[in-house]
């Protein structure tokens, strides 16, 4: 008798062998609060601890990782691909103040190759573990026919906790506090269509060797997002009330992400001088015949989030961020001075929030 689901072209031997091959790593997320094991319908978390709180928030987020999959896809290289989700979905929870408590994802494929998608979920899995999160459900979709055998997407959803009083955002911000930029690690998993865009325009295949970047075009272009959650958290239980707002640099670029959590009425200026954008941005703009200003509503330009803090607190903010490995710097200062605010960035998707704009030079 005839697999009929097979002859459609899904496979569910190689999905539940898949399920098999990632199982050890997923456990590892998993602490006391976790209720069950890998495969049921629904993942179960302990919430009963949060009965210690006054007025406990549930924040959550959910993203991808943009067309930085097609990168992985065209090297066969996935081990990194599962950080980078767990980078754009976990650290948007700690940008409210909340610390993360569980994630799920699901992965959509042409053709389920069990390596390859225990591959991406270990990444998930490890960068769960280094986030103090649980991995505590998934889901692999065979999808053959409109994906690609070698074609695959991922995804992913979380949910934090903060006390009510001590959320992070607009309303904390003051006059005077300081902006610290945080480092990124490269471009992250946004702008990647300008990159892909680029790189065709210049006839430059991401397995080119590249002597300005120092290695394989796109396995430079596969650094892993940086994960800021465990050193944030970090900040908030050994430096109280020092944070205020917190930025992710994720897709429109600095100015509009910074612009989103300050309140209205305030302004930031950001100064270029106090940084120098990394080779991979300056390669990449000089092969599609840019200047660093016009990727800057794309780009991250080396900063992955900003920290807007207490001025009396910004040198023991940046010393324990930099002990974490994450360098760290002051970028700007909030004023809550009248001025023209002609050719600032205010707001930006749906938040009417404060005004941003970058001055000055990058540093060489």
């Amino acid at each position: 008798m005839s697999n009929s689901y097979r002859e459609a072209g899904v496979d569910t031997a190689a999905g539940d062998l898949a399920v098999e091959l990632m199982k050890s790593a997923v456990a590892k997320t998993h602490g006391p609060l976790v209720v069950g094991g890998v495969g049921g319908f629904a993942g179960l978390f302990d919430v009963s601890a949060l009965k210690d709180y006054d007025h406990p928030l549930l924040a959550t987020s959910t993203d991808g990782v943009g067309t930085k999959v097609a990168i992985a896809q065209a090297l066969d290289k996935h081990d990194t691909i599962g950080q980078d989700l767990v980078g754009m979905v976990v650290d948007d929870i700690i940008v409210v103040g909340a610390r993360p408590l569980f994630m799920t994802d699901y992965i959509a494929c042409g053709r389920v190759v069990p390596d390859r998608i225990a591959t991406i979920v270990r990444g998930i899995a490890e960068a769960c573990t280094a986030t103090g999160t649980a991995l505590v459900g998934g889901e692999t979709a065979e999808h053959p026919g409109l994906l690609g055998p070698d074609d695959y997407d991922v995804a992913g959803a979380a949910v934090g906790v903060v006390e009510a009083g001590l959320t992070l955002g607009a309303e904390r911000v003051q006059h005077g506090d300081v902006v610290l930029a945080l480092e990124s690690s490269g471009f992250h998993s946004n702008g990647y269509s300008l990159v892909r865009s680029i790189l065709r325009k210049s006839n430059t295949g991401f397995s080119d060797r590249s002597e300005e970047l120092g290695g394989v075009v796109g396995e430079i272009l596969l650094e892993p997002t940086r994960l800021y959650t465990k050193p944030l958290v970090a900040v908030l239980d050994e430096i109280p009330g020092a944070l205020h707002a917190l930025s992710h640099v994720t897709g429109g670029g600095m100015a509009a992400n910074l612009a989103r959590v300050l309140p209205v009425g305030s302004w930031v200026e950001v100064d270029r001088a106090s940084w120098s954008p990394n080779a991979v941005f300056r390669v990449l703009a000089s092969l599609g015949g840019l200047n660093l200003g016009e990727t800057e509503g794309t780009w991250n330009l080396g900063v992955g989030m900003f920290a807007v803090v207490d001025a009396a607190t910004a040198a023991a903010v940046t010393t324990l961020l930099e002990s974490h490995g994450i360098r760290t710097w002051v970028a700007g200062h909030v004023s809550m001075d009248i001025r023209d605010l002609d050719g600032f960035d205010q707001g930006a998707k749906g938040v009417n929030g404060g005004a941003v704009r970058l001055v000055g030079s990058f540093a060489n």
